[in-house]
């Protein structure tokens, strides 16, 4: 099976140094110019390697038979190219990293979703510099102080409060 020539470079380098960082852009830089060098080297050899002329060592070897048999030897060389084993595994690969970019992408849109709103709803609020206790109440129930239905002792800390356990402390018998 012989090799394909290679043309050119299959690398995106515009699109590849868009997604380098600026503090990795030197290494991206020597990655390329090697590359390039390689590149440049391959297709400075002949595609097929040059003609014997095996008459010519015919006439000016003494040894009989020797460039028969170098001959001989030299068609029968086959360098065989090494076999794909691991594009089958690459392409796996890719095709689950495809579908974890694609759920992050879906749940990313749900966070985007989810968030816009959070922002509606803060941009529809008043400055905080406006807002009374009533409309502090009416906007976060949650934390607003609440003396009715849950009253609180100055300074209505959760640690200063009467029903106060603490996080570390080991659980009371009773």
């Amino acid at each position: 099976m012989a090799a394909k020539r290679i043309a050119q470079s299959s690398i995106n380098w515009s699109q590849l140094s868009e997604r380098v960082p600026e503090h990795q852009r030197h290494i991206f830089l020597a990655f390329k110019s090697k590359s390039d060098s390689y590149l440049r080297r391959v297709l400075a050899q002949p595609e097929s390697p040059p003609a014997i002329d095996w008459s010519y060592y015919k006439q000016h070897v003494p040894v009989a038979g020797m460039v028969d048999d170098f001959q001989k030897q030299y068609t029968a060389l086959n360098i065989p190219f090494p076999p794909d084993t691991v594009s089958k595994q690459i392409d796996a690969q890719e095709k689950e990293i495809k579908a974890d970019i694609e759920k992050f992408k879906v749940e990313s849109t749900a966070r985007i979703t989810e968030y816009k709103k959070q922002l509606a709803h803060l941009a529809g609020l008043l400055p905080y510099e406006q807002m009374t206790m009533e409309d502090y109440r009416d906007a976060y129930p949650e934390t607003a102080l609440d003396p009715i239905n849950r009253p609180t002792y100055w300074p209505h800390d959760a640690e200063e409060q009467i029903d106060y356990v603490a996080k570390d402390a080991p659980p009371s018998a009773h």
